[in-house]
């Protein structure tokens, strides 16, 4: 079913009697409906103010209902055929444009509607469940234990897939170079790592699309609004878990803590919907939370447990998604977010207990997880770390800038010249990808020299080398001596991403990296992560940014032992400053960021030192791009509303931005008439006007496609005459001799059938069978439109407007006329509880017995 990201509805005003009625409404693409008909005219302003293509040079193509899934890298359009070419409509023309070339690159997304339609048949719904109250607080806090319990589960299980691929491949590369076997070690190290990367590839290539990334910039667009399809149904979930241990085991310069994210977003939403109707994995007394508002918590609890499985950093995930995921946020969703993030916490906790016995969990072991926590002689900091601090802090800020600058280059190169030619030139790229990599980081550590051991004496808790098959520093590859010598180089390339991390961020080892084997690791990992970032497999950022930022961080470090003497400087501590300011400067986060790396290094004392390097790199980085997220949100096209509008709309009206060509449907309109509107209009909502015999035509609220599809489907309230229903005294009432809005009597179809579907195929016209004779039938939409949709007066500045739809979930805002009459005034004092409870005592003790 698509909606707001189409061609402009274009067409005329018009009503039966000739004459333009007085209150028109209509919907464009730009969320705005206009009403009304202003005696300035029609072209005096500029059309469509919030086309997609005004905004990034290129329009969505659409489709109608359940469109084929969606290729992120591929040609999206309208089949014409089936579209039924309706010449006239009564109430205006609906033209759509129709693009199946290249140009339509990109998903089909709709507006998610966080409004509650409370028409009668919810109002009914409500009053006939018993006990809907208390059952729903309680699926709330069901939900929340369930989200974080399903991700931690799931966490940990991608981590053991990790690990034990891993490691079984680190195992044996080692095993052939100790028996002087080089070749065959380099080709069993290649093999393995291509085997992994192209099996996540082409799950992602030809299963789930939706899977590719790390999906951070789809649940953040998702929390602001858009429905992308795809990314959150059960394939895409099962995808990411599978492919999230291919590209990370397989040794890409990639993560899983991004991935773990979506995952969670993922399980979230098919709780939220019942599970997966495609498959029938469904469930009735979920249906309660089948909208948009209640799903949307539920991803936002999701995507919070995933920080916090990914960095075992609770409070990190709940910041991050007040800071960086969700546009919405209330006090009560984030008592359960902080209750989804406990939950994970104990989760893992426990789970990491089965595999303390060694040889438990195969090869996984406390690596599996990032714990980078290591004991330090030094706590606090000195008032000279603060210039070092600075110049990592603006070192950040430039090199995340220009991550984001030239990954953001091969994006488009990649979905201009690669992605057309078809699935198999990514899987093809993401090989290539994968050969380089292996043959980069074996190189490196082969041609890498080794150097000497420390000293015992004087560091008698480092083991060097490294035991085989355990994770650590000290890696000997390729040294002359088996014992008392280790290669620097491989003991960075020759490593999981986050084995590398912990090997940055240990203390008490100075001197361990010589600046030359951080330069060179940093400039090829550097180089590597900004083509892997966008390949067609599951990819995180967070560890590649953290390993990026610890390299030149240690790097800093090790110049400044040098010159004032390892009693003075901790090596690993500039490390963790370094990975926060690349973090910083590159995903330009900062609340979030520093209280998950202080969780995870357990060094409190350092928080001014993280805090002033997040400030300085983020500060510089926002002098000369996007965060790399937003600027892949901009590159899908995705109609992301940032947090405050633009300055020059306050010199735009809502008047000029709406759109004023619109379709309308009557009170009781005729089947025929709905079939040909949503035949050739690919819109997501009508108006409605009621045209009732000696009265004044009027808007009496929205209509939704879905439940026009639903009652054309279910025939359940067609009617044979274009009868209104009997008044309800309850919901409607009369006024100058007409039926206000709310209105209806009872009806057949009930409040689950309208439920909106999950990731399953939705509603589409073309799959109403209607007879002739059920054509001239009629329906009457009161009891199933908006009756008292969000509605904006002409004048209001386009700032408004935008704070409006950011802040409450718009879908849709329908724009009055000046003129009208003022029927009272709400103040503050009127919505306190204890006033409407005296006022109300009927109200208040209704719904008390729900």
């Amino acid at each position: 079913m698509a909606d707001d990201l189409k061609s402009p509805l274009l067409g005329s005003f018009g009503s039966s009697n000739g004459h333009p009625p007085p209150a028109q409404v209509g919907v464009e693409h730009g969320h705005i409906i206009s009403r009304g008909v202003s005696p300035r005219g029609q072209n005096d302003s500029p059309q469509g103010f919030h086309n997609q293509a005004d905004l990034t040079g290129a329009e969505y193509s659409s489709g109608d209902g359940g469109s084929p899934r969606p290729e992120y890298f591929g040609n999206v359009g309208v089949q014409t055929e089936d579209l039924k070419e309706v010449p006239d409509l009564e109430n205006g023309e609906c033209e759509v444009k129709v693009t199946t070339g290249p140009a339509s690159v990109g998903p089909i997304i709709e507006s998610l509607d966080y409004e509650i339609n409370e028409n009668q048949i919810y109002k009914e719904h409500r009053d006939r469940v018993a006990g809907y109250r208390w059952q729903y607080v309680l699926l709330k806090w069901l939900f929340a234990f369930i989200i974080g319990l399903g991700t931690a589960l799931t966490a940990f299980a991608i981590n053991l897939g990790v690990e034990n691929a891993a490691g079984a491949k680190f195992i044996l590369l080692f095993k052939f170079m100790r028996e002087g076997r080089v070749w065959l070690s380099f080709v069993v190290y290649t093999l393995v790592n291509f085997g992994l990367v192209l099996t996540s590839s082409l799950l992602v290539a030809y299963v789930a699309p939706a899977a590719a990334g790390s999906g951070i910039p789809e649940v953040k667009s998702y929390l602001n609004g858009n429905d992308i399809p795809e990314i959150l149904s059960l394939r895409t979930l099962g995808t990411k878990i599978v492919g999230s241990v291919g590209s990370v085991g397989g040794g890409l310069a990639v993560g899983k803590e991004g991935p773990l994210v979506h995952t969670g977003a993922g399980i979230a939403a098919l709780l939220g919907q019942g599970g997966s109707t495609k498959w029938g994995m469904t469930w009735g007394w979920l249906r309660l939370f089948k909208n948009d508002r209640d799903r949307r918590d539920l991803v936002t609890c999701g995507a919070a447990a995933g920080v916090a499985a990914a960095f075992r950093a609770p409070i990190g995930g709940v910041l991050f998604a007040m800071e960086e995921a969700a546009s919405w946020l209330s006090s009560h969703l984030l008592w359960r977010v902080f209750f989804t993030t406990a939950v994970v916490s104990v989760t893992i906790k426990a789970a990491m207990g089965w595999c303390s016995k060694p040889g438990a969990c195969g090869l996984f072991g406390a690596g599996g997880f990032i714990l980078f926590s290591e004991p330090t002689a030094r706590h606090g900091y000195t008032f000279f770390e603060l210039l070092p601090t600075a110049v990592i802090g603006v070192t950040g800020g430039l090199l995340g800038a220009l991550f984001n600058t030239l990954n953001c280059k091969v994006t488009k190169w990649r979905r201009n010249t690669l992605a057309p030619r078809g699935k198999r030139y990514q899987v093809a790229e993401a090989a290539v990808v994968s050969l380089l990599t292996s043959i980069v980081g074996f190189s490196f550590a082969l041609l890498g020299y080794c150097k000497a051991c420390p000293d015992p004496e004087t560091h008698p808790n480092v083991t060097c080398p490294r035991r085989s098959g355990h994770f650590g520093n000290f890696v000997n590859f390729n040294c002359a001596s088996q014992t008392g010598e280790y290669n620097p180089l491989a003991t960075l390339f020759l490593s999981t991403n986050d084995d590398a991390i912990r090997n940055l961020f240990s203390t008490n080892t100075p001197l361990e990296y010589p600046p030359r084997s951080l330069l060179l690791f940093f400039v090829a990992f550097y180089c590597l992560a900004i083509i892997t970032y966008g390949v067609a497999v599951p990819s995180g950022l967070f560890v590649p940014a953290i390993l990026s930022g610890a390299t030149y961080g240690r790097l800093m470090g090790v110049m400044l032992t040098r010159h004032f003497g390892p009693e003075m400087v901790d090596e690993g501590r500039y490390a963790l400053i370094g990975a926060a300011s690349f973090l910083g400067g590159s995903m330009r986060m900062t609340v979030s960021l520093c209280v998950i790396l202080l969780e995870l290094t357990d060094q409190l004392s350092l928080l001014p030192l993280v805090m002033f390097v997040l400030l300085i790199s983020k500060s510089v980085g926002d002098k000369f791009t996007k965060g790399i997220y937003d600027a892949h949100i901009l590159l899908k096209k995705v109609p992301f509303l940032e947090e405050k509008p633009e300055h020059y709309m306050r010199n735009i009206t809502a008047y000029q931005a709406a759109s004023k060509k619109l379709v309308t449907l009557s009170r009781v309109e005729k089947v025929r008439r709905i079939m040909q509107v949503l035949s050739s209009c690919h819109h997501n909502s009508f108006p409605v006007i009621d045209r009732a015999e000696g009265a004044e035509e009027h808007f009496s609220g929205l209509i939704l496609r879905h439940t026009l599809l639903v009652l054309l489907t279910g025939k359940q309230d067609f009617q044979r005459s274009p009868k209104i229903r009997r008044l309800d005294t309850v919901m409607g009432t009369i006024h100058g001799g007409r039926v206000g809005a709310g209105a209806g009597g009872p009806t057949h179809d009930t409040y689950n059938d309208f439920a909106k579907p999950g990731s399953g195929k939705m509603l589409r016209v073309q799959d109403v069978a209607l007879t002739e004779d059920e054509m001239e039938h009629y329906i009457d939409l009161a009891p199933f439109l908006n009756p008292a949709p969000f509605v904006v007066q002409e004048h209001m500045s386009l700032t408004k407007v935008y704070n409006l739809f950011r802040q409450l979930g718009r879908r849709h805002l329908a724009v009055i006329p000046a003129p009208q009459q003022i029927v009272g005034i709400i103040t503050r004092k009127d919505l306190l509880p204890e006033r409407l409870e005296a006022l109300f005592p009927e109200a208040v003790h209704h719904h008390h017995l729900q």
